[in-house]
């Protein structure tokens, strides 16, 4: 995919419809009050070299650096949504909201813009070595990506989209 079939394809899952159950269909997974998509996803690299790897981690940075000047072209500067707060609250059992709980298990940060009342995030990630990379967009109602009550302490704190 080129740069504007992102961007289209992020156009559509910023108006679609938020469902009111949990539930995935081809590469987008949706519930209430969010969706993420698949832009990209790479193969897998159980037996692939290490240059291989890094070949596809250089492709994937930079396509979502790409994607990220065309949506701040679009939307201005992005805020920056630092994950691993969210993936240390879930690996102490503490509950994290959706699409969030899933993307902390892969997504160490994601660039978001908050547009016409939803939040629109983007990001590279890989589950584990042999996964492959994905760039995915995340789309959710308003304030997904503000910590909750007790969230990181202070107003600068990398856990929050700001």
């Amino acid at each position: 995919m080129t740069t504007d079939r992102y961007l289209a394809a992020i156009d559509l899952l910023r108006l679609r419809e938020f469902p009111a159950e949990r539930g995935r269909s081809a590469m987008v997974e949706s519930g209430p009050g969010f969706h993420i998509a698949g832009l990209r996803v790479s193969q897998e690299f159980w037996d692939a070299d290490l240059a291989e790897v890094a070949e596809a981690e250089e492709e994937f940075d930079a396509e979502l650096t790409a994607l990220v000047q065309a949506l701040s072209l679009r939307w201005g500067e992005p805020g920056i949504l630092d994950l691993a707060w969210h993936l240390e609250r879930m690996a102490r059992g503490i509950p994290v909201r959706p699409p969030l709980d899933t993307l902390c298990g892969y997504v160490p940060r994601m660039h978001g813009w908050r547009v016409a009342g939803r939040w629109v995030g983007v990001g590279v990630g890989q589950g584990d070595r042999e996964l492959p990379f994905q760039l995915l967009v995340a789309v959710g109602e308003g304030d997904v990506a503000d910590p909750p009550r007790g969230g990181p302490p202070s107003e600068e704190s990398p856990g929050r989209l700001g």
